[in-house]
C-alpha cells in the first residue's frame, strides 16, 4: 500500500510508527511543516519525509490525515486537485465529520473517518470506522490497516464523537487511573520505579482477564472481594468518594466539549 500520513504530530506519528514496527506499506510519505522534528524517520526503507502536502498525495493511494480541526479545510482545498478516482481519504480529525470532507473534495472519493488511539504505535490501539456511502468499498482498507495496529470496528457517524471520548481522550483517563494507583503504591512502601511497573502490569491483566474470558468486569471483581476483605473495603471507600460518577462525569464534560468543536 503507497500511503501518506498528513500532518505527522503525535497521533500521525504514533500511526507511522505502528506502521513501520508492521511493515504494513509500500511506500510511505510522512508530512509536516518543521520537517527537521521527523527527518529520522527517513533512515527507514521506503519512507520519505516532506513538506509538501501535495508530493505526498501525488505518490500515494491511501491518504491519512492526521491534522489540527483548524487546518484539515485548508489542507483538504490545497490537495483537492491532485486526488484521483482510487484515492481513499482516512481522516482522523476530531470533530470534522464526513458531509464536511465531502463540501470541499466531492461527494465521489472514498471517505473514511478513523478515530485511533495512541496506543497505535504498539500496536494496541482501538479505532472506531464510518465512511461515506462511497467510502463503504473501501473501508475494509482502512480496517486492514488498524488491525495491524491494534482492533477496530466500524460505527455510525453519529457515536464517532462518544468514540472519540472513550478511546482517544480515553488514553489520558486511564493513565490517570495508573498514575494514581503508582501514587497508592509510594505511599505503602514501594519505591517510584516498582509501584509505576505494579500499576501497569495489573491494568494490563485486569484488562486481559476481560478480553479473553468475555466476561463482565463484576463478574471478576467477585473473585477477588472476599466477605469482609480488604478489596471490597477499598472498592466501598472508592465508590463513597466517588470513583464511579467522577468517570463518568468526566467522560460527560469531555463529550459536551467535543461537540463544541464539531465541524458539519
Amino acid at each position: 500500500m503507497k500511503i501518506a500520513i498528513i500532518g505527522t504530530g503525535n497521533l500521525g506519528l504514533s500511526i507511522a510508527k505502528g506502521l513501520i514496527v508492521n511493515n504494513a506499506f509500500t511506500t510511505l510519505y510522512l508530512t509536516k511543516r518543521k520537517t527537521e522534528e521527523i527527518q529520522e524517520y527517513e533512515q527507514h526503507s521506503k519512507l520519505k519525509v516532506t513538506s509538501d502536502n501535495r508530493e505526498a498525495v501525488q505518490h500515494s493511494d491511501i491518504l491519512i490525515f492526521a491534522v489540527q480541526p483548524t487546518q484539515m479545510e485548508r489542507i483538504l482545498k490545497e490537495i483537492k486537485d491532485d486526488l484521483h478516482e482510487n484515492h481513499v481519504l482516512i481522516s482522523t480529525v476530531t470533530g470534522f465529520k464526513i458531509p464536511a470532507i465531502e463540501a470541499i473534495v466531492g461527494e465521489e472519493q472514498f471517505i473514511v473517518r478513523s478515530m485511533p488511539n495512541t496506543a497505535i504505535a504498539v500496536g494496541k490501539s482501538m479505532t472506531c470506522l464510518c465512511s461515506n456511502e462511497k467510502g463503504k468499498k473501501r473501508i475494509a482498507i482502512a480496517e486492514a490497516i488498524f488491525n495491524r495496529l491494534g482492533t477496530s470496528i466500524i460505527i455510525p457517524e453519529n457515536k464517532m464523537q462518544a468514540a472519540t471520548v472513550i478511546c482517544a481522550s480515553g488514553i489520558a483517563f486511564w493513565m490517570r487511573l495508573i498514575r494514581a494507583t503508582t501514587q497508592g503504591a509510594v505511599q505503602l512502601g514501594f519505591d517510584a520505579k516498582d509501584a509505576h511497573e505494579l500499576s501497569m502490569q495489573t491494568c494490563l491483566g485486569a484488562a486481559s482477564l476481560l478480553i479473553e474470558s468475555g466476561k463482565h468486569p463484576e463478574e471478576e471483581i467477585d473473585k477477588v472481594t472476599t466477605p469482609r476483605g480488604c478489596t471490597i473495603e477499598g472498592l466501598n471507600e472508592m465508590e463513597h468518594n466517588g470513583l464511579s460518577s467522577s468517570l463518568i462525569k468526566g467522560i460527560q464534560a469531555s463529550f459536551k466539549k467535543i461537540n463544541t468543536i464539531t465541524t458539519d
